[in-house]
C-alpha cells in the first residue's frame, strides 16, 4: 500500500498460465484476497476445476492464446491503474519475453543440430575412407584396423594449430606443411596438411593412410588419424619432439649431440623398421623415399620411419614393379629406378646405404662436393676404402670415440648396400644380421653406383680419357617428382 491506497491488478484475457503456482481450495474473490494480503504475491488466477493459483517468483513463461485459456491477474501498483498505456506496457512485457524465449530456444536448437551434424559428418568421412580403400587398392589390408582410425574434424585441428600459425609449423615437405598442435585433452600432435599446390593429390594422401593404418612398429611413426573435410586432406601423428635427423646431423650446431653409439641406435632403428616393412609385417611395403628428412627422432632420439605417401604394397609372389612416374628425392634413388622406373625391397636398400654413409660421415649426399675428385659422397667413400683411409670420411666428432671397427664396418656395409646391381645388393634381414655382427666376414663391396658427379664426367668426355666409369649419369629425368 501506498499512503493508504492498496495494490490492484490488471486483467489479462485468453493467457496461459506461468509455471511454479501455490495452489489453494479459495474460491476467485478469497483469491484475490489471498494474493492481495500476501506482499510477495505478483499474480493470481481462477479457474472451474483448478482453484485458486497464486505466483510468488518471478512469472515464467506467460503468453496469449489465440482460444482458451486462463484470466490472469497481475498486481500492480494502484497508481498505475490510472495509466491509459498500461495494458501496452503489460503486453510489450509479455511480447519481450516470449522473444527472449523464442532466442534461446532457436540458439539450443541451432546448438543441437550442429553436434549431431558434426556427428554425422564422422560417420560419413568413416565410411568414405572405407569405401576410397575398396576402390584405391586390391591388396588384402586389415579393414577393421581402418575403421578405428580416428576423424578429425577441420575445427578441431584449426583450433589445435592454432589456425594452422606459421609459428606453430614444423616444417614443409612434398606433401605440404606439417603443423604442431595441441587436441584439447593435452595430447600434441603432427598436423600434415596436403597442398593443392603440391604435386602429390588425392592418390598419395589415400596411400599414405591405407599404408600406414596397417602398420605397427616401434620404428615407425603412428598415424592418429585424418580429417577429410572442406577439400581439406589432413594426417594427424604423433608428435615427435625432435623432429627429423637431417635437422641433428646437418646442422653445425646440434651434430655434437648426435655420439656415436646414438648414431649407431638409429641406423640399427632404421634397418629394423626397414625389415618390418619388408618381411615381418602381413603387407610387403616398399618405403620408396627413404631419407634422413624421413627420419623422425623421438625423446630419446630413437628413430622412426615416416612418409608414406609414395610407399607400395607387394602382393606375395611379387618381387619388383615398374612404373613410368618417378617419384622420389635425388640422390637417394637407386640406379634401377631412376633410369628404368623399376624398384623393389633393393631400392629401399640402396636408400639405406646412402643414409647410412650420410649418418658416419655427417654429409649429405646430395650437396657433397670434393673439389679435387669431383665425387660423390658414394664416390668419396669408395675411393677412401679402397685407399684404406676409411676414418678420413668418418665424422671428426665421433672419429676419436673408440668404436673404430663399428664404424668401419657399418661404412662397409654401407657401400653393399648401394651396389651398383640389384644382385650385389643385400637385403635387409641380411643387412640387420651385418650390423649385429651376427655375419662376421662380409663380402668384399664393389665399386657403387653414382661416384663420379655429372660434370666430372662431362669434363672426360671432352678430354677424350679413356676412363671407366660405373653410373656416371646421376639422372635428371624429365619425369622425376622431386622431394
Amino acid at each position: 500500500e501506498v499512503e493508504g491506497k492498496q495494490d490492484g491488478f490488471f486483467k489479462l484475457e485468453t493467457m496461459k498460465v506461468p509455471y511454479f503456482a501455490e495452489r489453494s481450495s479459495a474460491n476467485e474473490d478469497k483469491c484475490k484476497d489471498q494474493c492481495s494480503n500476501n506482499c510477495s504475491c505478483k499474480a493470481y488466477a481462477y479457474e472451474i476445476g483448478v482453484g485458486c493459483m497464486i505466483w510468488t517468483h518471478n512469472l515464467i513463461d506467460i503468453r496469449k492464446l489465440p482460444s482458451g485459456g486462463t484470466n490472469l491477474y497481475i498486481r500492480v501498483a494502484h497508481e498505475e491503474l490510472d495509466r491509459k498505456d498500461m495494458k501496452l506496457v503489460i503486453i510489450l512485457s509479455v511480447i519481450v519475453g516470449i522473444i527472449a524465449i523464442a532466442i534461446c530456444t532457436f540458439f539450443a536448437w541451432r546448438w543441437f543440430a550442429k553436434r549431431k551434424a558434426m556427428k554425422e559428418n564422422s560417420k560419413v568421412q568413416r565410411l568414405d575412407l572405407g569405401e576410397a580403400y575398396a576402390n584405391f587398392s586390391t591388396e588384402k589390408v586389415n579393414p577393421a584396423r581402418l575403421q578405428d582410425l580416428l576423424v578429425f574434424n577441420f575445427e578441431e585441428l584449426a583450433n589445435a594449430t592454432n589456425n594452422f600459425q606459421l609459428a606453430n609449423k614444423l616444417g614443409q615437405g612434398g606433401f605440404g606443411p606439417v603443423y604442431k598442435g595441441k587436441l584439447q585433452d593435452g595430447q600434441e600432435i603432427a598436423v600434415k596438411r596436403l597442398s593443392k599446390a603440391s604435386g602429390q593429390g588425392q592418390e598419395e594422401f589415400m596411400n599414405e593412410v591405407m599404408v600406414i593404418s596397417n602398420l605397427q612398429h616401434r620404428n615407425l611413426v603412428r598415424l592418429l588419424g585424418c580429417c577429410v573435410e572442406r577439400e581439406e586432406n589432413m594426417l594427424i601423428y604423433e608428435y615427435m619432439p625432435n623432429k627429423s635427423l637431417d635437422s641433428f646431423l646437418f646442422d653445425p650446431q646440434r651434430q655434437s649431440l648426435l655420439d656415436w653409439p646414438k648414431r649407431f641406435n638409429i641406423i640399427k632403428g632404421i634397418s629394423r623398421g626397414l625389415l618390418y616393412l619388408h618381411r615381418d609385417s602381413r603387407l610387403r611395403i616398399i618405403h620408396r623415399d627413404l631419407k634422413a628428412s624421413n627420419i623422425l627422432l623421438d625423446d630419446d632420439l630413437n628413430p622412426k620411419i615416416s612418409d608414406f605417401g609414395l610407399a607400395r604394397i607387394f602382393g606375395g609372389n611379387q618381387d619388383q614393379a615398374a612404373t613410368k612416374r618417378l617419384v622420389g628425392t635425388y640422390g637417394y634413388m637407386s640406379p634401377e629406378y631412376a633410369m628404368e622406373g623399376r624398384f623393389s625391397e633393393k631400392s629401399d636398400v640402396f636408400s639405406f646405404g646412402v643414409l647410412l654413409l650420410e649418418i658416419v660421415s655427417g654429409r649429405k649426399n646430395t650437396s657433397f662436393y670434393h673439389e679435387e675428385f669431383e665425387l660423390t659422397l658414394l664416390g668419396y667413400a669408395w675411393k677412401l676404402w679402397n685407399d684404406n683411409n676409411v676414418i678420413d670420411l668418418v665424422d671428426p666428432l665421433i672419429s676419436e670415440s673408440g668404436f673404430k671397427m663399428e664404424i668401419i664396418r657399418c661404412v662397409n656395409v654401407g657401400l653393399l648396400c648401394v651396389q651398383e646391381f640389384v644382385k650385389d645388393r643385400p637385403n635387409m634381414p641380411t643387412v640387420v644380421s651385418m650390423l649385429n655382427s651376427e655375419i662376421k666376414d662380409l663380402p668384399a663391396a664393389k665399386q657403387p653406383a653414382f661416384t663420379v658427379r655429372r660434370g666430372a664426367y662431362d669434363s672426360a668426355s671432352s678430354s677424350n680419357q679413356n676412363q671407366q666409369i660405373c653410373s656416371i649419369n646421376d639422372v635428371t629425368v624429365t619425369l622425376m617428382e622431386g622431394r
